[in-house]
C-alpha cells in the first residue's frame, strides 16, 4: 500500500507545478490513511540524490493523507531553494517520512546518548528561542555519531552547536517509518 502514498504524492507535485492547483484527497483512500500522524516529503534531484526539498509536520496534527499532500505543495516551495518547475517533474526522487508523534527525552543532557539511537531516532530540540528537526535518515547520511546529531539539530535551529547542553531545551526523539520511490 505504500506506492499509493508515492503516487499521491507525485500527483500532488506535479499537478501543483504544471497548474499550481491542489490534488483533492482521493475517494480511494485507504481509513489508514486518514487517521492523524506526522510526515515528511523530501523531494531529491536525481538518482544520485542531491536535496531539492523537505518539508513536512512533525506533529500529528492533521490526517495523514492531507498532511502529505500538503507537504507535497510546500516541498515544491521550499525556501532554500528555487521553485521546481515543470522540467524538473522527471529528474526527482520523494521520499515520504511517516512520524510517531515525539517524546519528551530525559531532562538531563548527560543521558541523552543513553536514549538517542543512530538510524532509529529522529530529534526535535525546541524551546522559546526556536526549533528545529533533523529525521532519522539524516545522521546516517553524513556518518555522525549521537553528539554530532546534537549538536545538527541545534543549527537548524539557528542555536549555537551546544545548546542541546542547556537544560533551558526540551529534545524530543520520534521514529520514522521511510516510503521510498
Amino acid at each position: 500500500m505504500n506506492h499509493y502514498l508515492i503516487d499521491v504524492s507525485r500527483k500532488t507535485i506535479e499537478l501543483f507545478v504544471r497548474k499550481n492547483e491542489k490534488l483533492s484527497i482521493p475517494d480511494d483512500c485507504p481509513d489508514e490513511y486518514k487517521e492523524k500522524r506526522g510526515v515528511f516529503v523530501t523531494i531529491y534531484k536525481n538518482v544520485k540524490g542531491s536535496l531539492r526539498g523537505c518539508i513536512g509536520f512533525p506533529y500529528p496534527e492533521f490526517p495523514l493523507i492531507e498532511a502529505l499532500i500538503e507537504a507535497s505543495i510546500s516541498s515544491c516551495q521550499d525556501p532554500r531553494f528555487e521553485l521546481l518547475d515543470e522540467e524538473e517533474l522527471n529528474e526527482i526522487i520523494i521520499e515520504i517520512s511517516i512520524l510517531t508523534k515525539p517524546k519528551l527525552i530525559d531532562s538531563d543532557p548527560k543521558k541523552y546518548f543513553d536514549y538517542i539511537e543512530i538510524g532509529k531516532d529522529g530529534l526535535i530540540i525546541k524551546n522559546n528561542l526556536g526549533s528545529g528537526l533533523l529525521l532519522p535518515q539524516v545522521p546516517v547520511e553524513y556518518g555522525w555519531n549521537v553528539e554530532e546529531f546534537l549538536e545538527n539539530v541545534c543549527i537548524k535551529a539557528s542555536l549555537s552547536p551546544d545548546s542541546w547542553k542547556n537544560t533551558d531545551f526540551k529534545l524530543y526523539k520520534f521514529q520514522a517509518e521511510i516510503i521510498n520511490e
